[in-house]
């Protein structure tokens, strides 16, 4: 409570200026600077602010002026983080994102983003101070494209790089790697990638965590692939729709954590997209999806040491395509596993000829979602497509008769080492009611399975649903709520099995 005629601006305005500035430096900069006109105590307080956090979409027509207004009078010796928004800024204006660069790096930044929503097609440079950087730790840059030919990178304490749409090449990426000596984790997604062939060597044994996603365009005539050599990598991830990009996995032999969620798109289905010629037999792209399935196998070979393992929808599917054609699965020694599926298209077969393989899982996750995004990144609404209208014909007669499957009559084995399993709702922007029906009886016919067989299995934990933001309903709870009930009754072959809802 405040004294007798003590009013909370009062209150705020006795703390001292050293409070008073972490608080301003945890707002945005627009309003941390109105806050000058409260008082006379207020007036300067803001120019000794840490953190700088500049979105041109609040600003617009006088983005540039007030950028520069409140730099020119910061009075912080060092900055703790430094985000900008350059979206929108005409050419001629953008020789300033160098100066605000510049005054970063002199200023000591340690955490800097740089991102805009317009495509750059012609590139700016990167000030010498600010490649030279000492004092960086993490930097994000999101759709940039900077000239850095004649410049040194020597970012010597950054520890965490994320580059996305971004237009770079073989050489820039090595140019990079070689300025970081302490780099710990690095992720690049949706790149535009010039000059192949494609090797992205990462040969520092300080880089640890390497993640790959979305997708990539590669303008230079060359096959779509990239060759990945990490061999002191200890977490990968492959996520994202990655359209017909071939990601060759050279050398990975340290990866512990293993993350594969990515998709690949028909070669006719984007060749259509594109406009361009494809041959329309039904058969005609067996060779393209041959590939893949190869690949597949390959990643499955290449991780089948790893701790951790996790795995999407679409590897589902290719899985099932290969168990019908008599491919033998590689014995995997994860000991935990999480699948990402989406609950009406992942494949019912593909999901347990993975578990039969993987027979050392101790606890497995399964994280469903309603949400599915295009090739581009776009949400597309699965609830009202067919298998028809998602898969060329080359697809579908497995996966089709891969949810078809009775795993009861189909497969005779247990789970030796499964003790947990946990059933997850991902929030997503689609409604569960909308795919109920398919969802709900493959998810059951999973879950019966895994009780079962799993012999030592301790619990097994379903998570409840939030409100939905479709049918502002608990749709997801009474999704899950059904399941739980159903499960109750069912035959477990632990004595020790608890389930919880």
């Amino acid at each position: 409570m405040t004294g007798v005629g003590e009013t909370l601006e009062d209150r705020i305005s006795s703390l001292p200026d050293e409070l008073l500035i972490k608080i301003l430096s945890c707002s945005a900069t627009k309003d941390a600077y109105t806050t000058c006109i409260l008082s006379k105590r207020w007036l300067y307080l803001w120019t000794s602010i840490r953190n700088f956090s500049f979105a041109n979409t609040n600003y617009r027509e006088n983005f540039t002026s007030f950028v520069n207004y409140i730099l020119s009078r910061s009075v912080s010796p060092k900055i703790q983080k430094f985000e900008l928004d350059y979206s929108y800024c005409d050419v001629e204006s953008r020789w300033q994102i160098t100066e605000w660069l510049n005054f970063a790096a002199t200023r000591k930044v340690e955490h800097l983003l740089l991102w805009s929503t317009d495509l750059i097609t012609s590139p700016f440079p990167l000030p010498q101070s600010f490649c030279e950087c000492s004092s960086l730790i993490t930097l994000a840059v999101v759709l940039g494209r900077f000239n850095f030919d004649d410049t040194v990178i020597a970012w010597k304490s950054l520890k965490s790089l994320k580059l996305g749409n971004f237009i770079i090449d073989d050489y820039k990426i090595a140019k990079i790697l070689s300025g970081c000596p302490v780099l710990e984790d690095m992720e690049l997604h949706d790149l535009v990638m010039l000059n192949g062939p494609h090797r992205l060597e990462f040969m520092s044994s300080k880089l640890k965590t390497l993640k790959l996603n979305g997708q990539w365009l590669i303008n230079d005539g060359s096959l779509r692939c990239v060759e990945i050599f990490a061999p002191y990598i200890q977490h990968l991830e492959i996520s994202g729709g990655l359209y017909d990009l071939k990601c060759i996995l050279v050398d990975v032999s340290a990866v512990v954590t293993a993350k594969l969620t990515f998709n690949i798109m028909c070669i006719k289905d984007i060749n259509d997209n594109y406009g361009l010629h494809f041959d329309p037999e039904e058969n005609s792209c067996s060779g393209y999806h041959q590939f893949f399935r190869s690949l597949v196998h390959g990643y499955l070979l290449t991780f089948r040491n790893v701790k951790e393992l996790t795995i999407g929808t679409w590897l589902t599917e290719v899985l099932c395509m290969l168990l019908f054609k008599g491919t033998v699965l590689p014995e995997m020694k994860c000991k935990y596993l999480t699948l990402e599926l989406h609950v009406k298209r992942f494949n019912l077969y593909g999901v347990a000829g993975l578990l039969r393989a993987s027979s050392h899982v101790e606890t497995l996750n399964i994280n469903i979602y309603t949400e599915a995004l295009d090739i581009e990144g776009r949400d597309i609404d699965l609830s009202t497509k067919s298998l028809e209208d998602t898969h060329c014909h080359f697809e579908l007669s497995d996966l089709v008769k891969g949810d078809d499957i009775d795993l009861h009559n189909w497969i005779l084995f247990g789970f030796p080492n499964l003790k947990n399993v946990k059933i997850i709702n991902s929030p997503g922007e689609r409604c569960f009611k909308d795919h109920f029906k398919q969802g709900f009886d493959k998810l059951l016919k999973l879950s019966e399975f895994l009780l079962k067989n799993a012999t030592v299995l301790e619990k097994f934990v379903i998570s409840k649903g939030i409100m939905c933001k479709i049918c502002s309903t608990n749709c997801v709870s009474t999704f899950l709520s059904q399941l739980a009930e159903e499960l109750f009754c069912c035959p477990r072959s632990s004595t020790n099995c608890v389930i919880i809802y």
